[in-house]
């Protein structure tokens, strides 16, 4: 059974980083594009970067462009979300969603807290 876990969130300060990570076990990690959601109180779960199988093309949100950055290691079945310069709108519950056709899996989510 498929199964993805989200690891890596808490507290940080403003201006303060985090690298979140997303285990994958139970399909075959290279052939899903992979996607990093994050979900505030309150408001709608949003897109925040993707990642092609190879990793050779990345898309982010306009709101994250130049401060977070998806990659993944196929050989560990993990995808990662760099994220610098926090800033307290970024606080939120992060997600990982693998995606193929007619499949896609979701992580139960990890908290970001940006606060001072």
């Amino acid at each position: 059974q498929a199964q993805l876990v989200e690891s890596g969130g808490g507290l940080v300060q403003p201006g303060g980083s985090l690298r979140l990570s997303c285990a994958a076990s139970g399909l075959f990690f290279s052939s899903y594009y992979m996607n990093w959601y994050r979900q505030a109180p309150g408001k709608e779960r949003e897109l925040v970067a993707g990642i092609t199988t190879t990793g050779g093309n990345t898309n982010y949100a306009d709101s994250v462009k130049g401060r977070f950055t998806i990659s993944r290691d196929n050989a560990k079945n993990t995808v990662y979300l760099q994220m610098n310069s926090l800033k307290p709108e970024d606080t939120a519950v992060y997600y990982c969603k693998a995606r193929r056709t007619g499949y896609a899996y979701w992580g139960q989510g990890t908290q970001v807290t940006v606060s001072s």
